[in-house]
């Protein structure tokens, strides 16, 4: 009898030692694909977990997804940006909707969306105009802060015009609009506080730069990083190293922006995004390049199949993601660069100019 309580003493025990092991965090990319599908990579396995159709409504294709902090909820906007759908990333139902344009109001979100650290309030920038009979009248662009249980719209708030990301800190105190300044606003009034140069930076030794960022791909790493292009004003501009590429990054956990010159300019790259530890930046168009930035230089460049549009790093910051151009989520080594798979989208679906967004889930 002893040796069998024993033994049922060790079961029980082994049994509550494997309970209290805790939850690993796995990653999964969320992908937007034309016209009206979520698609959730499964990472480790590089293979699809699951494809969500929205309503049929959601063309050209659902944009800019943002995921909650356990991966269970999205938010993405869809009807050609004028509506977002909450979505449950578990069942894939869509479990609220709203809708910002009226019979005499249309309101376009374009890209700047983000969603805030306690998961409460989405801060959408709008731009809207009334429709008159004979007219349509452009009304000043804003900020609205809508309520994520029920996708109310709580306030809208006045924003500069030609606003394309929005991006909370991670504290959650403040919200950054990046357009011709990076604007910095109060995330509880909604009023502007600050605002940092961007094609005012350094008039004396660069022309103005030319920034054009879309894509919110910031999670991994806390880091918003764009690239921009720019010439030196002491050089000729018939010499080749007059023209530059830089690496814009705003830290949203201490607010500190810095623009940096980084290599002479003869490719493009449409997007960024920092490793977790904020050492390395990665550009995406037709190549996919590392730079080192603490060293403020490039690392290594390698040669795309195909254009792609949106890049994103993984958690532990071992595999760069490649996304939001035609039909393939393509994985690289984030250290030697090279290929180690894909993932199809379904039907050969097209993801242009998608967000393509990394969040995790404890499993």
């Amino acid at each position: 009898m002893m040796t069998c309580n024993r033994t049922l003493s060790l079961l029980l025990a082994g049994g509550m030692a494997l309970s209290a092991v805790p939850a690993v965090a796995k990653d999964y990319i969320l992908a937007p694909a034309r016209p009206n599908k979520l698609v959730v990579v499964d990472t480790e396995a590089m293979a699809i977990d699951k494809v969500i159709t929205l309503a049929e409504d959601a063309g050209p294709q659902p944009a800019v997804p943002v995921v909650d902090d356990e991966g269970r909820f999205a938010y993405v906007t869809i009807n050609r940006t004028e509506s977002i759908v909450k979505v449950d990333l578990t069942t894939g139902e869509t479990v609220a909707r709203t809708d910002f344009s009226s019979a005499g109001e249309r309101v376009k979100t374009l890209f700047g969306m983000d969603l805030s650290p306690d998961g409460s309030t989405l801060a959408v920038y709008q731009s809207p105009v009334t429709l008159g009979t004979t007219h349509y009248e452009v009304q000043p662009t804003r900020i609205a802060f809508v309520d994520t249980a029920t996708l109310e719209t709580v306030k809208t708030v006045e924003a500069p015009r030609q606003i394309t990301l929005l991006m909370y800190s991670a504290d959650g105190t403040k919200i950054y609009g990046m357009g011709r300044s990076m604007f910095v606003f109060d995330a509880a009034s909604g009023d502007q506080i600050d605002e940092m140069p961007i094609h005012g930076w350094k008039p004396d030794a660069y022309m103005q730069p030319d920034v054009l960022d879309v894509w919110s791909q910031f999670e991994s790493s806390n880091i918003m990083v764009t690239p921009f292009y720019t010439a030196r004003t002491d050089l000729s501009l018939d010499d080749p190293e007059a023209w530059r590429t830089g690496m814009l990054t705003l830290d949203l956990e201490s607010g500190e922006m810095e623009m940096q010159d980084i290599r002479m300019m003869d490719v493009f790259y449409f997007s960024s995004a920092a490793s977790p530890d904020g050492t390395r930046v990665y550009g995406a168009y037709n190549v996919l390049e590392s730079f080192d930035m603490e060293k403020v230089e490039p690392l290594k460049r390698v040669a795309l199949p195909h254009s792609y549009y949106s890049v994103n790093v993984s958690s532990d910051g071992n595999t760069v993601w490649l996304g939001g151009a035609l039909s393939d989520l393509a994985a690289y080594d984030a250290e030697t660069l090279e290929r180690k798979g894909q993932v199809d989208m379904p039907g050969g679906a097209a993801m242009s100019l998608s967000n393509i967004r990394l969040f995790q889930r404890d499993e």
